[in-house]
Order: structure tokens, then C-alpha cells, then sequence
């Protein structure tokens, strides 16, 4: 951990409530990926991390200020999911190549982060605009990378002129984000990742390109 790290109270904590701090943050996410999120009590966490609620409270006003800790760590991991995209060919084969990374890497951070992530979506439908902006940050990474992706293309004559880039791009990140945080759902219909990923590849590439794939 780098930086300072502060109290409640303002205090800067030292190594050992750093690690502290640290350890409440591990188990919180720990429970978080077996249990509903408003069933998480700061008592359960305090216990769980081996200290008490008012060590707890030390470093979070409450659940709901610990997990924003865990979402914004998390958004600035999404951050880079920008790279997927950024300055990548969409041109004969590396255009497939790049569409399967970006599902890939999509899929596997959702997979990763899954547990605070139904957290953040569940508060951003909510109408919790603290919830909202960390997950349009997390989304913005891969849609901005995806429109400026489809305008290259237009510049070159390789799109046509009417596609909206925004609403394209903004189209399969929403359709990517719905199916990451479906994907339990598809292996309930016996869709398996192997067969999923090609699937959703496919459907971005004909997205940003107008045209099918060079394998």
C-alpha cells in the first residue's frame, strides 16, 4: 500500500493499521462473494479479520463506505481494460485477434471482481450516483477506446459515414457488460466460455467493423 492512509478521524495510520485496514478490506470482499450484500454486518467483518467493530470503525464509517473502497480499487483496475483497445488493429487478422482479447480480458475481470461488482451495479440501479460514476468509469475505459476505434476506422473509409461511433460503442459495452454478469446464467442454458467467447467476439467485430472476421 502507497500513500497515506487516514482514519476516520483524520489520523495517519501507521504500518500496522495499514495492514489492519487492509485485512477488514480482504475479508469484507471475502464475504461479499458468499453473501447478499446488506446481510454483511460490521460486526461479521470485524470478527472475521480477528479485531473488533470499533477498529472497524476507525477506518470506515460503515459497509457501505468500505465497499466504495473496494469499488474505487476496482475501477482503477477497469482503467486498464482501455489497453484491450487503445491504438489496437481492427484490420484482417489482428482485428479478430483484437476482438477475442477484448472479450476475453471483459470477460475475466468481470469473473475477477464479480462479488463487488453486483454490489456497484446494484446501488448504481439504485440511484446511487456514488455507485454510478464507478461503474460508468469502469464502462467509459472500453467505450471511448471502442468509439475513437469506429471513427479511425470512418476516417479511412472503412466504416460507413452513418454509423454513430458513440452509439455503436456504447451499444457493445453495454451488450459485454450484460452478458459478463450473466455468464453463470449461460452455463445454466449449457453454454460453455469456450463457446460463449467466439460468439461475443464475433458480434464486437461485426460491431466496430460492419464486416466478418479474417481467421
Amino acid at each position: 500500500m502507497t500513500g497515506q492512509v487516514r482514519t476516520v478521524d483524520g489520523r495517519v495510520a501507521g504500518r500496522r493499521g495499514q495492514a489492519t485496514r487492509q485485512k477488514l478490506l480482504d475479508c469484507l470482499s471475502e464475504m461479499l462473494s458468499s453473501s447478499p450484500y446488506r446481510d454483511v454486518k460490521v460486526i461479521d467483518v470485524a470478527r472475521k479479520a480477528g479485531t473488533s467493530p470499533a477498529t472497524f470503525y476507525q477506518y470506515f464509517p460503515d459497509v457501505e463506505g468500505a465497499v466504495l473502497e473496494l469499488a474505487e480499487a476496482m475501477a482503477k483496475e477497469g482503467a486498464g481494460l482501455t489497453d484491450l483497445v487503445a491504438g489496437r488493429s481492427w484490420t484482417g487478422k489482428s482485428g479478430w485477434q483484437t476482438a477475442e482479447e477484448l472479450v476475453d480480458g471483459f470477460l475475466s475481470f468481470w469473473r475477477k471482481n464479480d462479488a463487488i461488482l453486483r454490489v456497484v451495479d446494484l446501488g448504481a440501479a439504485e440511484g446511487d450516483k456514488r455507485f454510478y460514476k464507478i461503474r460508468m468509469k469502469i464502462l467509459n475505459s472500453v467505450n471511448n477506446s471502442l468509439a475513437d476505434s469506429i471513427k479511425e476506422l470512418q476516417s479511412k473509409g472503412r466504416v460507413d459515414k452513418d454509423v454513430n461511433p458513440a452509439a455503436m460503442a456504447g451499444a457493445l459495452v453495454a451488450m459485454l457488460a450484460s452478458v459478463a454478469g450473466h455468464q453463470k446464467g449461460f452455463q445454466s442454458w449449457g453454454v460453455k466460455q469456450a463457446e460463449l467467447k467466439p460468439s461475443l467476439a464475433l458480434l464486437v467485430h461485426l460491431g466496430v467493423t460492419g464486416k466478418k472476421p479474417v481467421k
